[in-house]
């Protein structure tokens, strides 16, 4: 291409058509690194982990750990299960642990189409069930995650043993939350785009994502997910107690966007033995993968401590 521009175009034409060669080029290049990577990632080991099949497609769970209650950990928007990888081995110590991969992310198969809350929750309790992991659970969720523990939970309430939420997003967040909704949009934008991205190679380089996040697979998960979150909003809202189960909210104190403290401390509604505990140094992300990971895994542990002694946690 570039020897018949040199040939035949002259002055402008040629100025013209060079730059969109070289583009095509790129995007050739990255959809073919893009590719390999998909393949690479699909043959990576799977340690002590395994995909079971849940009836309609397979996904990856892993278990440590041993003793009960089984904590059972679910990851914000777009992550894997590699997420936990400060949390679960502490928690491990202890009790039985588990992280796994919604559909489409890390290494579990995609699923047909896009799944709401409910469709999540479905997901998780056959995936438990048929690994043989046995409830009730202390159900663990990060960010957008938290929005799954509690339709989960309003579910399968006999399936609860306590909840610990770390910076959970607020079932009434778009209410809420006055930034709420432009957050919302602008990221509705990004995840938009995601999986062109992911196909020309781009998408890791563009967020500054791990490669496990940005597979096609991933972002189109991943935008999907956003798309069904007002519903899985409105369904998490169908859980209004869990009795005296064991709650402590977790919450950052770095950077909250307004109201987002108040929407945490009003969580511990949910249930009569209640903690609302404010990491003051901590950032949403730090929390699970940074420093205060040591502190965030103390809360699980003090619910299981709480659940295993039938006291409460204050």
């Amino acid at each position: 291409m570039l020897a018949q521009v040199h040939a035949h175009l002259a002055g402008r034409g040629r100025w013209f058509v060079v730059p969109v060669i070289a583009t095509l080029l790129v995007f050739a290049v990255g959809g073919g690194l893009a590719t390999v990577s998909a393949v690479s990632s699909s043959g990576i080991a799977a340690g002590s982990g395994r995909l079971v099949d849940v009836g309609w497609h397979r996904l990856y769970i892993e278990c440590t750990g041993s003793g009960g209650p089984a904590v059972v950990l679910q990851s914000g928007l777009g992550e894997s299960s590699s997420y936990w990888s400060l949390m679960a081995p502490a928690v491990a110590a202890s009790t039985m642990v588990c992280v796994y991969d919604r559909a489409g992310h890390g290494r579990s198969d995609e699923a047909a189409g896009p799944q709401d809350g409910i469709d999540l929750a479905t997901d998780l309790h056959a995936l438990l069930e048929r690994r043989g992991v046995a409830g009730p659970y202390v159900l663990v969720g990060h960010s957008s995650g938290g929005r799954y523990v509690r339709v989960f939970a309003a579910r399968y309430p006999d399936q609860v043993a306590g909840m610990v939420s770390f910076d959970a997003q607020p079932a009434d967040a778009f209410e809420a939350l006055p930034d709420y909704p432009t957050f919302y949009r602008g990221l509705h934008v990004v995840y938009s785009l995601s999986p062109t991205l992911a196909r020309v190679g781009l998408l890791g380089p563009v967020l500054g994502l791990p490669a496990d996040q940005s597979t096609v697979a991933a972002a189109r998960g991943a935008r999907d997910e956003l798309n069904a979150l007002p519903t899985a909003l409105r369904q998490a809202q169908a859980l209004t107690s869990i009795g005296s189960h064991p709650l402590i909210v977790v919450t950052a104190g770095t950077g909250p966007q307004a109201g987002w403290l108040s929407a945490q401390d009003r969580m511990t509604d949910l249930s009569t033995n209640a903690e609302h505990r404010v990491v003051a140094a901590a950032t949403h992300v730090s929390l699970i993968t940074g420093a205060d990971a040591a502190t965030s895994s103390q809360a699980v542990l003090d619910a299981v401590a709480s659940i295993r002694a039938r006291t409460a946690l204050r």
